[in-house]
């Protein structure tokens, strides 16, 4: 309970401090508050107005569906936005303007180009508008200048230098675009001229090798095979018939014995032929006519078969007596009669010749069938290394294929974007509000500066009242003269006051709450003007 009695005393006592530094210190802080407010507050109507104008850039949306028509420039607006403000906010096309409007010619003060453009730079904002996914819809443009119309035609040229630098900036992406597939359908285009030539080249090198052709080559191989088997074995029958002739030939040498008798007809086996051949010319006649049970028919075919016995039975009489006799005997009787006077012999050895013929023929057609044969099996045999070779420019070409039908869709789809383009049918900037003719100044704001001058003017009186009871070294209170004594202080004489001092303090007091009154009232009179005038 006592504790909380002496943290009351201590609050109230506290609270009288302040209250007596006020009583002491007010007229300071009131003419303080005052000069503070009354020089930031006067400021504003010194320093030179400046008037802001300012339009809003809508960004609009291309007018052809992406569906449709695809654009070929970054969307990236930011990245493109930042890239057009720094080529508008060069020296080049500032200094035109500059040069145009007659900017910042200054009376008595000459600046240079440099100076001038770093003044227009600085007197330049640019503010993004995004909506609520952070997408940039629109952008303002503002511009401050001492003159409200010269500040409202800046801001013109600066509008459209953004919307003609857009539409320029846009255009030139899509043309570089498009160019530079067109370069690169260039390449692509004879990077598959080459891979076309060089699977050409290796088709027509590989000729007959190619995997497309090993059906072909297959039932070309089956097909000679069969031609060579067929010759195989014609051969093998002509030499088997040249045998039996040259067999025949060498009986007739053996058994030939002299065929002419002392009339000059034949004799002996030549007549026997000679008769033989006779009565088949006749069976050919007669079988024209009549049918094999006609008597004539019957009686030569008897003869026949009795002439072919009496011949065979002459051979085999001729062979072994021929047997007996040696190699000189034979040749003598061979010379004696020469080959040309038996007709049987030539004919024979006619044929031999023919077998002949027709052997050295089918020989070398067999010679070249294998060779033909080997040719296909060699490409058959091929065909795997082929194929795989094969694969490997076929797949370099369908890549280059590839390849070039992709350019070719993208140069098309590149060129309707730039026709888009320089048609103004895709992303553009429209002026949705006219620059402004602004009627007030910018800066300086003076209801803002009348706020300003108050808050200083507070800040001021405050700090100048903290440095004087820092530094002032008397005592003001009875507690402090208390804490200053180390007895303990056992009474107190009350302060008495005469009249004069009375009146002194009303005096004071109500010059206190006048002053204060006259400073709230001249505050408020200058935010009133402020007002008026803003």
């Amino acid at each position: 309970m006592p504790e909380e009695m002496e943290e009351q005393t201590q609050q109230q006592f506290d609270i009288g401090r302040y209250l007596d530094i006020i009583r002491r210190r007010h007229v300071l802080f009131l003419l303080l508050l005052l000069v503070g407010w009354a020089l930031v507050w006067g400021s504003s109507w010194i320093l030179p107005a400046r008037y802001k104008s300012g339009t809003l850039i809508l960004v609009e949306e291309p007018t052809m569906p992406k569906n449709y028509v695809v654009p070929n420039v970054s969307d990236d607006l930011q990245d493109r936005l930042q890239s057009i403000t720094q080529q508008i906010l060069s020296r080049t096309r500032l200094l035109l303007i500059i040069d145009k409007l007659h900017l910042y010619r200054d009376k008595g003060h000459v600046l240079t180009p440099d100076e001038e453009v770093e003044r227009m730079r600085k007197d330049i904002d640019i503010e993004l508008v995004r909506d609520p996914h952070d997408v940039i819809t629109a952008f303002r443009v503002f511009y401050s200048a001492p003159d409200p119309h010269v500040a409202q035609q800046v801001t013109t040229e600066l509008t459209d230098l953004f919307i003609d630098e857009n539409l320029r900036v846009r255009q030139q992406e899509s043309e570089n675009t498009t160019q530079f597939i067109q370069d690169q359908l260039a390449s692509a285009r004879s990077s598959l001229a080459d891979q076309d030539a060089k699977v050409r080249a290796f088709q027509s090198a590989h000729e007959g090798e190619l995997p497309s052709q090993q059906v072909s080559n297959l039932a070309v191989l089956s097909g000679l095979q069969s031609q060579l088997q067929n010759e195989q074995d014609g051969l093998n029958a002509a030499r088997q018939q040249r045998a039996y002739l040259q067999s025949l030939v060498d009986q007739y040498r053996t058994v030939q014995t002299p065929t002419q008798s002392g009339t000059g007809a034949p004799t002996g086996l030549a007549a026997l032929d000679q008769r033989l051949s006779t009565l088949q010319s006749s069976l050919t006649d007669l079988m024209t006519r009549y049918t094999n049970a006609y008597p004539e028919v019957q009686q030569v075919k008897a003869e026949i078969a009795k002439t072919e016995k009496e011949r065979t039975q002459l051979i085999a009489n001729l062979k072994a007596s021929a047997s007996s006799k040696g190699n000189e005997s034979e040749s003598n009787t061979q010379a004696s009669v020469p080959d040309v006077e038996n007709p049987a012999l030539l004919q024979v050895q006619g044929q031999l010749h023919a077998e002949e013929v027709d052997i050295t023929t089918r020989e070398r057609t067999i010679a070249d069938l294998q060779k033909r044969i080997g040719d296909y099996q060699g490409r058959l045999n091929a065909e795997p290394a082929v194929e795989q070779q094969l694969a490997d420019l076929t797949r370099g070409y369908e890549q280059s294929q590839a390849n070039y039908n992709d350019l070719l869709k993208k140069e098309s789809d590149s060129q309707m974007a730039t026709s888009m383009e320089q048609m103004q049918e895709g992303e553009r900037f429209t002026m949705l509000d006219p620059p402004s003719l602004p009627l007030t100044p910018d800066f300086p704001n003076r209801l803002k500066m009348c706020g300003a001058g108050a808050g200083a003017g507070l800040a001021l009186g405050v700090l100048a009242v903290f440095l004087l009871e820092f530094l002032d070294d008397r005592l003001h209170s009875d507690k402090a003269i208390a804490d200053l004594l180390t007895a303990p202080v056992i009474s107190e004489v009350p302060e008495v006051l005469s009249p004069a001092d009375e009146k002194r303090n009303r005096r004071r007091m109500v010059l206190g709450w006048a002053m204060a009154s006259v400073v709230l009232i001249t505050i408020l009179a200058g935010t009133a003007f402020s007002y008026l005038h803003a």
